[in-house]
């Protein structure tokens, strides 16, 4: 769709954070069941999703602004007509905000935020370009959105125990704790030089590690001799590190400790590091939650699986059902390639 200068100035007002107030003339860019969306609502829809999306966007040239349009207009003009399918549904149903359901929101908005009058409401509403009307009709919409997405979709959604085995069976590591080990290690550096490593020094920090490792074997204390001789950080904690994912310890270390039990120690180690030697402290194996505990987590996923792809299926009959009369080709176009990419929502 061809820029205007108007929508360059929305942009711009926008994503400065100034109100809008645009005086542009009304283009019908589709009707949908005798209701219209036009170029100005379109226009503000757009600014408003490119400042979700990058609140501090300030395109450089019409070429760059362009180029962020086209990317958030398929979805925006989808979710516009969506929005007014489900708004007619609502009212088809009877639903409509009360003077009192809107006042009750209002103060919650106020207490929320922490406005103290309706002037200082109301100044807050200038300063975003909106009035009371304005917030009136963005809250009916919402409510009519979401009791239309309520009693037309959500009320209808059973999940059934079989549903929920099944998910439970494919989806195992979802709840399975992950293996994790405590250590405490002593570390005996190597100094390198840009001549590499000095055979003299490298055999003397491999005697202190096994000077230390028969130390430990014959009882004493790990934590008091990691703080006496380690070379590594951790002897201010007496060698320990952890808890850790086993995973994320090196392919050796993992190599070293394996079968070991708390209380053992490795060998001495020949590391990149120098020369260790690694006690175990603890070890918590894989463990799988029960079925029956992990039943509610299960139910809310699956439910969320069923609501979204039952919104679809209920969005594809309002859309089917509805006489949709496109007014420009350009937008028609945006609208297709919108229907090809997911929602996320409800």
């Amino acid at each position: 769709m061809k820029l205007t200068a108007a929508l360059l100035a929305i942009v711009g007002l926008v994503v400065a954070g100034a109100p809008v107030r645009a005086d542009i003339l009304e283009q019908v860019l589709v009707k949908v069941n005798g209701e219209i969306i036009t170029k100005t609502e379109l226009e503000q829809r757009q600014v408003a999703a490119l400042r979700q999306r990058n609140p501090n966007f300030r395109p450089g040239d019409d070429a760059e602004l362009q180029e962020a349009l086209s990317e958030v207009t398929p979805r925006v003009i989808v979710d516009a007509v969506d929005e007014l399918l489900l708004m007619q549904r609502g009212k088809e149903l009877g639903y409509t905000m009360s003077t009192e359901q809107f006042n009750g929101i209002v103060e919650n908005i106020k207490k929320e935020n922490k406005i103290e009058s309706d002037q200082a409401l109301q100044d807050a509403l200038t300063q975003e370009g909106m009035t009371m009307a304005d917030l009136r009709r963005q809250l009916e919409r919402q409510m009519l959105i979401t009791r239309v997405q309520q009693t037309e979709v959500m009320a209808k959604l059973t999940v059934a125990d079989a549903e929920l085995k099944a998910y439970y069976d494919a989806h195992k590591d979802e709840f399975a704790t992950i293996p994790q080990v405590t250590l405490r290690e002593m570390l005996f550096v190597v100094p390198v030089t840009a001549q590499g490593v000095n055979v003299a020094q490298d055999d003397a920090a491999k005697a202190n590690a096994e000077e230390a490792r028969k130390r430990l074997v014959a009882g004493e204390p790990f934590a008091r001799l990691a703080a006496d001789l380690s070379d590594s950080p951790s002897k201010a904690n007496g060698g320990l590190v952890g808890p850790i994912d086993k995973s994320a310890l090196s392919p050796e270390l993992q190599t070293a400790i394996a079968g070991l039990k708390a209380g053992d120690l490795t060998p001495v180690l020949h590391t990149e590091r120098g020369y260790q030697v690694i006690k175990v402290e603890s070890v918590t194996d894989t463990t799988l939650m029960p079925y029956e505990e992990a039943k509610s987590q299960i139910s809310e996923k699956v439910a969320a699986q069923k609501r979204r792809g039952e919104f679809v299926t209920y969005l594809n009959k309002l859309r089917t059902e509805a006489i949709i009369d496109w007014k420009n080709d350009e937008i028609k176009k945006a609208y297709d390639i919108g229907l090809t990419q997911p929602r996320t929502e409800p």
